[in-house]
């Protein structure tokens, strides 16, 4: 099972982390790890309010938050030492994947749900 952070999961099935989280239930081989601070539960699954509850050194940390949002989140994600980290689109930023890099990270923009659909997730 790969554990697969999605920052900035969501309740609202129009929204591509909430379809990446209804996908990857569906599919099986995959620990989905909702996070979003205002939400309890998605798809029957327990969502974390914020990184620090999240289990160190998941296999991949998606992003789907604006730049402004991960920028402040730098030492948590570093704290979490995810395997890889995606940046889907509109959540690109460049500094925060260059500082990621710099700490060991690696990191990808693309979109999860393009790569998960190719079996590249």
């Amino acid at each position: 099972m790969k554990t697969v952070v999605i920052l900035g999961a969501s309740d609202k099935p129009a929204r591509a982390s909430h379809a990446l989280l209804a996908r990857m239930l569906g599919r099986g081989g995959y620990a989905p790890v909702p996070v979003h601070p205002a939400l309890d539960s998605i798809a029957g699954l327990p969502v974390r309010k914020n990184l620090r509850e999240v289990p160190a050194h998941p296999d991949l940390l998606t992003m789907y938050v604006s730049p402004e949002r991960s920028s402040a989140l730098e030492a948590e994600i570093v704290r979490l030492a995810p395997r890889k980290v995606i940046f889907n689109p509109g959540a690109e930023n460049p500094v925060l994947e260059a500082r990621l890099e710099a700490a060991g990270i690696p990191v990808e923009n693309a979109c999860s749900l393009v790569l998960l659909g190719q079996n590249l997730l």
